[in-house]
């Protein structure tokens, strides 16, 4: 069923692959670490042992990240990877040799391989971070979504149940700011009523009761992450900073003529994925379960963030809007060319039901777990944009998914 991460058959490409994972791997030792200090690392005080953690989307922005952080911790990792015929699992690549990394085949809508997999591995920790996160799509695709992200949540918790790991193992639900859609409040905070305004929040929202449900019917220690926008260099094509970012990098090379895009005027609170996946384990140390809202407290528009990649030193090509604003006849144009059009609206890029603003207040998680962004926005930017133009220099194309 599973198989070391880094082998693969022989007939596989020459490249760090996932192999075909039917046969069992051997489990890396689980050692006693106990001089090293607890809350720094993977190590259970009580069993003197590695912890066991598990991984839903493992090879997504988020999963990557979270994957590195666990293993410098020395937890023992396993990944769930949805079978594909082509290689998904280029943000991982990297850590594939690691003594203490395990990747299995699995899918959120099939609940027994989840049961095997939970009652076989017992983790102590469960992040539970797949789904099918794009919002647009879940309007195209909203009986796989409502399966995957919602009722996937459910077949999760009873995995952990049906493996009688209640009192033992500690869920992380992966909740999104876009339960709050049209906003009731601003900022949002854990107690902002919601009002999801796509299939993809629905989903998510059903995913946010059924964790609460769980947590007060059979003691469970599952908690919710609301966290609001989150990208990185790894952040897929499709998701709008990143083709952002990467249409302005591909325009300075003269690679791409223009952005389209949707929604200039959307307003989002956005933040690096690392420091919200430190967030997420700070979460399950945690000796209490609830739910949390992570965000850095500042809001910024699509058009703003179009101008900061745009104005970058790598790019300096400062855009002027013209046309009328907030239309699909507004355009953006080369400051100094006026007739050179960068970005144009397409109508095909607004949303059925339109989220216009999002801003999040992270009181809570800032004063009670001690967690608050390291990564300012310019921060944000200039990742994404260092690592972009690196790969357009060098020919290579990233994280297309």
């Amino acid at each position: 069923m599973s198989k070391r991460a880094g082998e693969g058959d022989a007939a596989s490409p020459k490249k760090p692959k996932l192999g075909d994972m039917n046969s069992p791997g051997k489990p890396p030792p689980v050692g006693s670490i106990a001089q090293l200090d607890p809350a720094a690392t993977g190590t259970d005080a009580k069993k003197g042992q590695q912890k066991v953690a598990f991984i839903t989307g493992i090879t997504g922005q988020d999963g990557s990240y979270l994957a590195e952080l666990l293993l410098e911790k020395d937890y023992q990792v396993h990944g769930i990877i949805r079978r594909s015929s082509g290689f998904n699992t280029a943000r991982i690549e990297h850590i594939y040799g690691h003594d203490n990394l395990f990747l299995h085949y699995g899918d959120m809508c099939d609940s027994t391989c989840l049961q095997y997999l939970v009652s076989k591995y017992q983790p102590d920790e469960i992040y539970n971070l797949a789904a099918q996160s794009h919002v647009k799509v879940s309007f195209e695709m909203p009986e796989y979504t409502a399966q995957a992200d919602g009722v996937g949540v459910l077949k999760l918790l009873e995995a952990v149940r049906a493996a009688g790991l209640e009192k033992k193992t500690k869920l992380y639900q992966a909740s999104t700011s876009e339960l709050y859609g049209k906003v009731q409040e601003i900022p949002q905070k854990e107690t902002t009523p919601f009002y999801p305004r796509s299939p993809y929040a629905v989903a998510k929202l059903y995913g946010y009761w059924i964790i609460v449900n769980y947590r007060e019917s059979y003691d469970f220690f599952a908690t919710n992450g609301i966290l609001f926008n989150h990208e990185s260099p790894r952040r897929g094509a499709t998701f709008v900073t990143q083709k952002i970012v990467r249409a302005a990098c591909h325009i300075k090379m003269g690679k791409q003529k223009q952005l389209a895009l949707g929604n200039l005027d959307a307003k989002r609170d956005w933040g690096h994925a690392k420091d919200y996946v430190r967030g997420m384990w700070m979460i399950l140390q945690h000796h209490e379960a609830r739910d949390w809202v992570l965000a850095t407290g500042e809001q910024y528009s699509v058009r703003s963030f179009v101008e900061k990649c745009f104005n970058h030193p790598l790019i300096n090509m400062p855009v002027e809007w013209k046309g009328e604003p907030g239309t699909a006849e507004e355009y953006g144009v080369l400051k100094s060319e006026p007739g050179r059009k960068l970005v144009v609206v397409d109508q095909r890029y607004f949303r059925p039901a339109e989220v216009e603003s999002l801003l999040g207040d992270p009181t809570l998680a800032n004063e009670v777990l001690g967690w608050k962004p390291e990564m300012s926005y310019d921060d944000l930017v200039n990742d994404m944009m260092v690592a972009e133009m690196d790969a357009v220099k060098e020919g290579r194309e990233r994280f297309m998914q």
